[in-house]
This record gives C-alpha cells, structure tokens and sequence, in this order.
C-alpha cells in the first residue's frame, strides 16, 4: 500500500513587488503553483496584500520562461547554448572590451526585483573589479530624486522613520501619491488611522485619484509646482512664528538662505495659491493644519520623483519638517514611499545618460538584469534601436522575450524568478526580510548572484568571488556595512555578520540598523538630532525655482503626466500573467478633461492618438473631471508584447533632474487627436494568435487561453475569411449579419470551446465578460452555444461585469444585483456579503462611488 503523497511546507517569504515588503506565506501545491496568503507575523503588513500580492499565485507559470542559456545566431534566431559556452562568452566579451575600449566602456543595469545579494555581487565585480562605475538600476526611473534629497538634507540616503509613524500621526499628507492603488496595504493604516483616531488626510496631486476619495482636504496641484506650495508653506510657519528656532540652531545649517529663496518663490499664501494652480482658501487651511498639529507625516512618491526637479520637491519638504523639529520623533517626518539602498563610490552614468552613451557608441558591452528599458525608458523607442549598436548585449533574465531582449540581445541567460530565488529585500522602513524558495528552479534556471559569480570566476577574480551559497553573500556584505563604521554610516547590519546558514535560513524581519550590542526593532533615525554630515548636522537647501523642462506649444498643447493603474506593475511581466488583475483595467487608455476632449473632438470610449516630439501611441479614451484640465494621464504597462501601439515611454522626454538623473515623466508636452475605427471586437483562443497589421489590439490574460481586445477598420466580411486561422480550429459555429455589421464565430474540437471572435459596430464591446466567463470554464451547451452567437442573453450566460474587486473577482453588475436585491445597502454590508473590499482595500473607493451612484438612481 503506497503511503499518502507528503504535501510540501508553507513557506514565509516576502512579495517581489513595491517597497512596502509585505509577508506572504506561500504554500506550494505540488503542480508547479502555490496558494498564496498574508503573513500575519509579518510587521509591514499582518496579513494583508494588495490585489497584486494576493494574484501572485497565477503568475507562477512556465508560459514565456527562459530555461536554458541562449545564443543569438547570425540569422538572428535564439539557439540553446550550455552554461560553460553562455558564461565563457561573456566573459571573454568583457575582457575583449576592456582590452579595446577600457572599463568605462562596460555598463550593467540592474532592476529593482533583483535580491540584495545579487545587487551586492553586481557592484561588486563592476566597481570592484571590472574598474568601470557605470552601475544603474530601473530604480533610477522611481526613487533617485529621494534618494538626492536624503543625501543632501541628511548627508545619507536615510528614511527617517517607520510604517508605525503613518498609525499615530495627527496629519498625514501624500504629495503625488496615488497611495490607494500604488500602496494600498499602507492605505488601509493611514484610513484606520482617520477612523479611529480622527487624523486628518491632506492629497496633494494634479489628478484626482482615488487616494483623494478620504481626503479631509484635495489640493489639485499644478503640474510641477510641489516646491511652490512647500516653500509658501516655509515662508508661512516663519510669518507665523510656528518654526522650532531652537532645533534649527542646534542640528541645522542653511535656514536663512533656504528661507530668503523660499520668499522668492511664494512670499505669501495668494501668490502660492496662483502660481500652484489652486484657491487660497484651499492653500490657508493646509498651512493652518500644518502648523497647527505636531504629529505630521508627509509622504511622497513618484508624483514628487519622477520630475527634472524632483530633488528640489523633496528637498522643500524636508526643509519644512527640518523647520519644525518635526523628523525621526513618533509620528512624524518626512516619508518616502519607495526606497532602495545603493552603493556608489564614484560617479557613473546614470540610467538615461547610460542609454545615450549607447547611442554615440562610448558603451560598447551591456549587461541587463531583469528589467525591461526598451519599455520603461523615455524616448524607448531611440533607446530600443540604440541597443544594436552594441559589440556585446547580454541580459539575465527570466523570460525568453520582451522588448528589450527583442531589440537583439546576442546572450540570454536564464535566472531565477519569484518562488525560486533565495535571499533578502529591503523594505521603505529599513526592514530586511528573508524572501526564501518554495517552488524548484525549472529547467537550467540560476540564481543572479550565482551567474554574475561564475562570470566573476572566469574574468580571473575567483578568489574574491568564492561564495558557495547565497548565506556567504550576506555575511560578507553584513560585515562590510559594520567596516570601520561606528555609528558614522547609517546602514550597519553587523550584528547579522555572525548569522550561520541555519539562522540566516530562519532569520525574521530586522529593521536596520542592526549593530552589535542593539537589537533591530522599530529604530528611527535623527530623534537625537545627529545627522551624517561631517558635523552631524542637517543641511536646509536653498531650492531653485520651480520650472518645468518644456513648454507648451501650438502643436503640442497639453501635458502628459504617466503613472500606474491599480492592478498591474511595471511592463506586467509578472502581474499581466494574472487574468484576475487584467480584469480591472484590460485596455490601455488616455484620461483627459471633458473640455479637453470637446476640444479635441474625443468620445469616452473612443481612440486617440498621442503625440510627442519623440513618438506616438493609440490609446483608449477615458473622459473624466478627475483629470486635471490641461493634462492627460496614460499609464506605463502595456509595450509591444502586451498591445499594438501602447509603448507610452515612447513619448516622453529626457529631461532629466541635475542632482538625481530621474526623467521627467510627468509633464512632456503632447498633442491628441481622433483615431476612428469602424468596429470593435474580442477573440479568445487557447493559444496567443497573431493579429493582422492595421488592427488595434491589447492582450488580456484569461484563464486557459489568450484574449485580446481590439478594433478594426476591415469589414465582418475580411474577418471571416481570417477567422479559422486565428482560432486555429477546424469546426465552427458562426452568426454572420453583414448589413448590420455583425460578425461572431465559435469554435470547438471534440466539444470543447476552444475560442471565439466576436466582431460589431463602433461601441461596446459585446458581452466579452459573460463570453469570457464561459471560455474559461471551457464548458458549453447547446442553448448557450445558439444564444452566445446569436447575441440573445440567457440565465445559462452570466456576465458579472467589470471587475471591480480584484482580491475576490466580483464584477460591477454583482455589487449592482446585490444592492438592488438588498443583500446589500452599504459598502461595509458590500464586504460582509460579496467580500468586496475586505481585503487590501484599494476597491474601496470605487465600491463608494458605487453605492452613492445606487442611492441617487433611486430617489431620481
């Protein structure tokens, strides 16, 4: 009798995605897949995840994975290659390079999912060894204006303070942070916060997002005018008298200067009020709040980073913290909401001006590591064609195509993905987690410290590049934070120097700094006043004037202003796996004001074409009073592989901040005009077909298939003729109205529903979700396959709707048949009847809109 199959452990790890480092507990299935839940031990977040957190579990697949190493050939084709041969050339194409050119003509962009210990083993050899500092990561595109602004304020690029502080704070106030969406495990505490203690919310953003939703007060800023209301806001507390003289004499320096510009720039509340865009009221009553409450946290993101003055933003809210003594004390400071630590002992180039070195060909060899800079980049179509250029392109990466690795990379070598890499991440609060393996590495799949070793190895550093596991990485870098530091460098994890490889396996969540002799706990800096300067004193910068990098002109009269949406991440390599977070959001799109679209002569719901001096893209319309006039938003995802024209970094500017090099992504000047097409359309398949050119399209993830969304110009007629070949099925069902511009085709083999096309005039799509439903479930009767084509609803077709909880896949008509039966009246009683909303909350404030447009349906 064979003994019951043993079902692996759960696992503590921590999420691959943003720098809130939520725990997870992932409990692998024995298929290749896990079950995924909240770590409630976990400090960052006690069990709660995001919509993204809690769908990692369907991006687990082996679609798209690179398994083995991979050789360019002249045809251009991919070949399989053996680790030695793959590891060889590399090497030997480095050292070739170095012997032509020298190491400065060497770069590696490294990417934010890469663990600690690859970041470690990367610098390592390139600024240790290879001699070269031209070292950058995507996260340059994130968080690089924090980082400058920390630096010269504090003389290290330190976060102040801890998540506890956003549960205890009297004003917390989120400068372009759409922290609903982009943060919404913290979000939840800031909004416990307001209910429980009564704190008061203050957004500051040029769109009304649905952070804005509980806020006590919205400030629809300007684009790039940050600095503006913060230095009003300086100019205030000194008219006031509300600024801590005693603090800034003691732990400051520059006050005056900091406080003579900042008069240049807002002398008083009503020219702050004009020059920001916003009522003076509105300016009064936020720096009444401000001066007024002790506990103040101010939290910003990429609203505040992703600017050509994004150091100076984060530098004028600094300065007022600075000005009050408001900083390293219980719930208050200013808090960056994304955060990762960077070595650098010598300038390099960073990440734009790396790409543009490409360009004139100083860069001969590049080195990529997860991440996806055709996309992600401005100008990313000129920096996609530059990448040709190069003598030497290899990528480390875990999937075997995007637009980077598209663009001609000669050596692909396949690395470790998220359930499979080993090591530690570090968190916006300093706290270091252990995110561990619980699925085995597929086909030839190795760690990214473990590749850049053996490259190390074989360039003749193999002495110093010794490590067996990924334990001998952290030790080593343990030590070296605690070298010759006694209390000097802020980042000291020596006391986790000793960690054998069982305590470092088991090693729990430790906020750093962790030094001999003090425990790791909730430790914020400058309580004492003692900064990292040479005299341990903050410094005020005098800011310059706030201008934008460009103007608006008559051909290009708006701005575009670029950002995420709720449920996907980055170029959704990842999370665009998930048919549940492709739901929300399936189409990439354009927001922009009523008045502006009138202007244009846009639709909601049509297309537009979006034009830069550097590119242009497709896009959906969306028309929304959220939108700030003036200004357009289109989110970054979506690239060549996931839609036809939708590559939105191709239309931003270089334009990058002096101190930091972060691109301006928020404010490139823009045009927008009507794309027409005739009709609109879905097909779904069991395998990704290829769309005929001069079709818009978008890739949607669906369960057990492919879907796309698309539109077209052809005729129902043109589409018939295709449509066996797209399905790739022989028997087929059709319902075929020509006159009316109708066309809806399913296919089936021995029964099964193996896709559908469905074809119709301008306008909606016809029922895609209840259609999608179906092909998911791959089930099909007779009376829904003759009603599906025919176009008649029947109760066997349920179409829940768009998705609106993403965590538990409740759809809009759902949340609407509950309220009108009377299950439901509230969005607590939503939550208690459908979950909606229970879980990482970032639904809540559509769940709001919802219910109140319910209560004005009925008394209208």
């Amino acid at each position: 009798m064979n003994a019951p199959a043993q079902h692996p452990p759960a696992i503590r790890t921590t999420c691959p995605y943003c720098g809130v480092g939520c725990g997870i507990i992932a409990k692998p299935d024995m298929q290749g897949g896990a079950i995924i839940a909240g770590d409630p031990r976990h400090p960052a977040n006690l069990g709660r995840l995001c919509s993204k957190g809690t769908a990692l579990g369907e991006t687990l697949g082996l679609e798209n994975r690179l398994l083995r190493p991979m050789l360019r050939e002249a045809d251009g084709n991919l070949a399989p290659v053996t680790w030695e041969s793959a590891l060889d050339r590399v090497a030997n194409g480095f050292a070739q390079t170095i012997a032509q050119h020298g190491p400065d003509a060497i770069a590696f962009y490294l990417s934010g999912q890469l663990l600690t210990e690859d970041y470690y083993v990367a610098n390592k050899l390139m600024k240790g060894f290879i001699g070269s500092p031209n070292v950058d990561t995507n996260s340059r595109l994130c968080m690089a204006s924090s980082v400058a602004g920390h630096r010269r304020a504090f003389g290290a690029d330190t976060v102040p303070g801890v998540y506890e502080d956003l549960d205890i704070a009297d004003l917390i106030i989120l400068v372009g942070s759409n922290a609903a969406w982009c943060h919404p495990v913290l979000y939840q505490r800031i909004v416990a916060n307001k209910h429980s203690r009564g704190s008061r919310i203050v957004v500051i953003d040029p769109r009304r997002t649905a952070t804005a939703e509980d806020a006590d007060l919205f400030l629809p800023i300007a684009p790039g005018m940050d600095s503006v209301l913060f230095a009003g806001l300086l100019v205030y507390l000194a008219e006031t008298t509300a600024l801590d003289y005693s603090y800034i004499d003691a732990h400051t320096l520059g006050f005056t200067n900091a406080l003579v510009r900042a008069r240049e720039i807002a002398p008083d509340i009503e020219v702050t009020a004009a020059r920001a865009g916003l009522s003076a009221s509105d300016v009064s009553r936020f720096f009444q709040w401000f001066a007024a409450t002790s506990n103040v946290v101010t939290c910003f993101s990429q609203g505040v980073n992703q600017s050509a003055q994004g150091t100076d933003k984060v530098t004028s809210i600094i300065n007022c913290h600075l000005a009050t003594g408001r900083i390293g004390k219980p719930g208050m400071g200013p808090f960056s909401l994304t955060g990762q630590p960077r070595i650098v002992r010598r300038e390099g180039l960073k990440a734009v001006q790396m790409f543009d070195a490409i360009e004139r060909g100083k860069i001969k060899a590049l080195w990529v590591m997860g991440t996806n800079p055709a996309v992600s980049l401005p100008r990313a179509r000129a920096v996609r064609d530059s990448l040709s250029k190069l003598d030497l392109f290899v990528i480390s990466d875990n999937v075997i195509s995007n637009d980077t690795i598209d663009a001609g990379a000669q050596i692909l070598l396949p690395a470790c993905a998220w359930g499979e890499k080993d090591g530690t991440v570090t968190n916006s609060e300093r706290r270091i987690s252990r995110q561990r393996p619980f699925l085995k590495a597929p086909g030839e799949v190795k760690s990214d410290w473990w590749i850049v070793t053996q490259v190390a190895r074989r360039m003749g550093f193999g002495e110093d590049f010794a490590y067996r596991t990924v334990a001998d990485v952290f030790r080593e870098h343990a030590a070296l934070s605690a070298f010759e530091n006694a209390g000097t460098r802020d980042f000291d994890i020596g006391a986790l120097s000793q960690l054998d490889d069982d305590e470092f396996n088991a090693l729990d969540p430790v906020q750093w700094p962790a030094r001999e002799g003090m425990a790791g706990t909730t430790t914020r800096f400058f309580g004492d006043g003692q900064f990292f300067t040479a005299d341990r004193k903050a410094r005020f910068i005098a800011c310059a004037k706030p201008a934008l990098s460009a103007d608006v002109s008559q051909h290009f009269p708006l701005r575009l202003n670029t950002g995420r949406v709720r449920d996907q991440w980055h170029t959704m390599t990842r999370s665009g796996q998930s048919p549940r977070l492709a739901n929300h959001s399936p189409e990439p799109f354009v927001e922009i004001h009523p008045a502006d679209a009138a202007n244009a002569g846009l639709t909601d719901g049509a297309f537009a074409r979006v034009s830069s001096s550097y590119g242009t893209c497709v896009l959906k319309v969306v028309v929304t009073d959220s939108q700030k006039r003036g200004s357009l938003f289109a989110p970054i995802h979506w690239n060549d592989k996931t839609a036809s024209e939708a590559r939105v970094g191709d239309l931003v500017m270089p334009a990058n901040d002096p101190y930091s090099g972060q691109p301006e992504a928020k404010a490139t000047p823009v045009s927008v005009e009507p794309v027409s097409f005739a009709y609109r359309g879905f097909l779904l398949a069991r395998a990704l077909p290829m769309m005929p050119p001069g079709a818009w399209w978008a890739r949607v993830a669906v369960a057990n298939g492919q879907g796309l969304l698309f539109a077209s110009n052809e005729p129902p007629g043109t589409w018939r003729k295709r449509a066996a070949a797209l399905l790739g099925a022989r028997e087929t069902a059709e319902f075929f109205d020509e006159p009316r511009g109708i066309y809806r085709v399913a296919a089936f083999a021995d029964g099964r529903f193996m896709g559908c096309l469905f074809l119709g005039k301008a306008g909606t799509i016809p029922q895609w979700d209840s259609i999608k439903t179906i092909f998911e479930g791959e089930a099909l009767s007779e009376p829904e396959r003759r009603a599906m084509l025919s176009g008649k609803s029947t109760k066997g077709i349920a179409d829940p709707g768009p998705l609106v909880c993403a965590c538990f896949g409740v759809g809009l008509n759902v949340i609407r048949a509950a309220l009108a039966s009377g299950r439901a009246a509230s969005v607590e009683q939503i939550g208690v009847a459908l979950r909606a909303g229970t879980n990482c909350g970032s639904c809540l404030p559509e769940l709001k809109r919802i219910v109140g447009d319910d209560r004005v349906a009925q008394t209208a």
